[in-house]
Parts: C-alpha cells; structure tokens; sequence
C-alpha cells in the first residue's frame, strides 16, 4: 500500500504542471488583464467587479496620479487598448509590477516554483495576501458544501434502501420520476425562483437574501446565532441539493439491488433471519462500500462546482464568489492560486477516496494493480 500511494502521489506532480499549464496558455490569448484594467480605470471606462485598487504590490495610487499627469496629452502607442496618453515608463511600471515584464516560459516557471513552497504572494488588487483571502472566504464555501452533504447523503441513503426494497413498485416510479426532474432543474435557476417566491421578489418575504448572518448577529443570544445561521442557509442549500438526490440515490439502489440478489443473501434468508436482519445486518456493509468511499469526492464537488452561482445569486461571500470576481477583475493572482490548491485538494481527495475502499473492505488491494 505504500508503493501505492507513493506512486499516486508522484503522479499528482505532472498532473498540477499539466493543469497550470493549459490555463497559463488559455490566459495569454485572453483578451484583456491587469494593466489593461488599470488603464481603463484611468480612463474611467472599468466596469469591473470590484472597481477599486489598492497598493497591495506597491504604491499603485501615487503611480497613478503620476501618470495621468506626467503623460497626459502625449500620443503614445502602445500595445494596450485605452494607453495613449499615458506615459511609457507608467505602463513598464505596470508590466513589472504584476510580472508581465518577463516572458511567458520564465513567469510560469517562477510561479510553479513560488506555488510548491506555497508561496502565492499579494492580490493584484487587494492589499492583502492570498492565503489570507482564501482563509477569510473558506467558511462560507465549507459551511455550503458541508451541509448541502450531509443533508445529501441524509435523505438519499434511506431512500435509495427504501427505493431497492420496494424495487418496481409505484413508490419507486414515483419517487424515480420526481428525483429525475429534480436533476434536470438549473440550481440556479431554482435559486432565483426561491429567492422571487420566498425572498421579497414578488410575494412572500420570510428568508434573509443576502449573507450567513444578520446585520445584528453579534447581539443575539447563541441559540438565536444558531437559528439566525441556519435561517439563512435555507435557500442556497435547498437550491444546492436540488439535484444532489439523484446520483446518491440512484447509486445507493443499485448497490442495494445488486447485494440482495446475490447468494449470502439467500443463505442468510434460510438461517430464519428477518428482512430488517439481512438488510441492515448483511447487505448494508457490502452495498454502502461504494456510496461511503464516495463521500470524500462528494464533498469537494458539493464544495467547488456547486457554490459559484449559488454564492453570486445569494451574495455570499465565499470561494465561489472570489473566484468569479477574480476572473472578472483580472486578478490573475488569485485566480492560479485558488486553481492550484482546488487541483491539489482534488487529485488529494481522489486518493483518499481510493484508500476509503480499503479501510471499508479488507478485500480490495490497490498494490496489486498497475497505475
């Protein structure tokens, strides 16, 4: 198991290069970016996410003012849409200042450097360091992804078990039809149906529509926390778990479907045990082998692909919301970082599912198959 592992992780090094690597290139034939935001918000034409600028890589403010002095009324040509008028020697500031004085190969090689000691330095545009940005936005994204898990796995085990015991019956139809619907629905477009229906859109007004918490949150008592913070969880997890049911669900079926027909099963049925005996006391370990490893995956999923639109519809301050602001503002920066440490917590994640298999079932050996 060793070897295996070691492998495995070994193998994490040129999938991150190879990761980076293609957006690093996708980035460079990206219209628009940091320097290019800074000229426009010289210009006034940003419209930017975020339209402010702070010195997090130096005094960006003063060198600001001194441009739009110093080059004003000078017809400079220049390799970016909005700068002439600016002066030159602005502008070589700019491109040293987010490192785009350097060629390509050398700033992705520096930044893979920078990444595996997990130095990922300042945001462009804010005055503060990425890791602190990611640690700042992280609960809202765990409390999301935990949650709309937890309550996952929560309704659609039982289910999927109910579901397999009452195989072809009309609860099962029924059910079957209701949980493919539900996977078919946009998450976000229920999430603007909730808040229109639910939220002071355009009838009843009994959910909070923006943030985890209320304005005077730090005055309540600590149930009334608790239910404020759980209150304002109601609609993103509802529109989150829409169509979180059906693949848990659906899978735990099966695996319940394809454990009761097999041979113990029937030996144990023989010895005089109950159904509730066989089920829980026989099939339930075998059958939860896949729908428990999976856990793990399930919830980076939950944590990463599901929380970006729900975090902007909802305003909620979390990783998705940074991310898409990051994208928007040009704050390449945070962009490479935040996808360097998802990717890494992926590929981290997929072992740790694999190895779940072993710990669930003795039986499984990973030091026996070929990577």
């Amino acid at each position: 198991m060793g070897a295996y592992i070691l492998r495995r992780l070994l193998l994490m090094i040129p999938t991150l290069i190879g990761i980076m690597a293609i957006n690093f290139v996708i980035i460079q034939f990206a219209p628009g970016g940091p320097v290019e935001r800074v000229i426009a918000q010289l210009s006034g034409t940003d419209v930017s996410a975020t339209a402010r600028i702070s010195g997090g890589g130096g005094d960006m403010g003063g060198t600001m003012n001194e441009a739009s002095g110093a080059g004003a009324g000078d017809s400079v040509t220049s390799k970016y849409r909005g700068a002439q008028g600016l002066d030159p020697e602005f502008i070589k500031q700019l491109e040293a200042q987010f490192g785009f004085d350097k060629p390509p190969l050398e700033r992705f090689v520096d930044m893979l450097w920078n990444y595996a000691r997990f130095d990922f330095g300042d945001s462009y545009f804010r005055d503060i360091r990425i890791t602190d940005l990611i640690l700042e936005k992280m609960p809202v994204s765990i409390s999301l992804g935990l949650w709309m898990t937890l309550i996952s796995y929560s309704i659609s085990i039982p289910l999927g078990i109910r579901k397999a015991v009452k195989d072809g019956s009309t609860f099962d139809v029924w059910t079957s039809g209701v949980i493919i619907v539900a996977y078919a629905i946009p998450g976000f477009l229920f999430a603007v149906l909730l808040i229109v229906l639910f939220a002071g859109g355009s009838f009843l007004d009994l959910f909070p529509l923006r943030g985890l918490t209320s304005e005077n949150w730090e005055t309540l008592s600590w149930p009334a926390r608790i239910a404020d913070y759980f209150w304002h969880l109601v609609l993103p997890l509802t529109a989150l778990s829409l169509s979180a049911f059906a693949t848990t669900t659906l899978l735990t079926k099966n695996s319940f479907l394809d454990e009761i027909r097999k041979q113990y099963v029937v030996t144990a049925r023989s010895k005089g045990l109950t159904e509730r005996q066989v089920l829980y006391g026989h099939v339930f370990r075998n059958a939860m082998l896949i729908v428990v490893a999976g856990f793990p995956g399930a919830f980076i999923s939950a944590f990463f692909t599901g929380s970006l639109l729900i975090e902007t519809i909802f305003s909620l301050d979390g990783i998705g919301l940074l991310g898409f602001e990051s994208v928007i503002n040009r704050d390449y920066a945070v962009v490479f970082a935040t996808l360097y440490i998802f990717s890494l917590m992926g590929l981290l994640v997929n072992l740790i599912s694999d190895l779940t298999y072993t710990w669930i079932d003795p039986r499984i050996d990973f030091e026996s198959r070929e990577v």
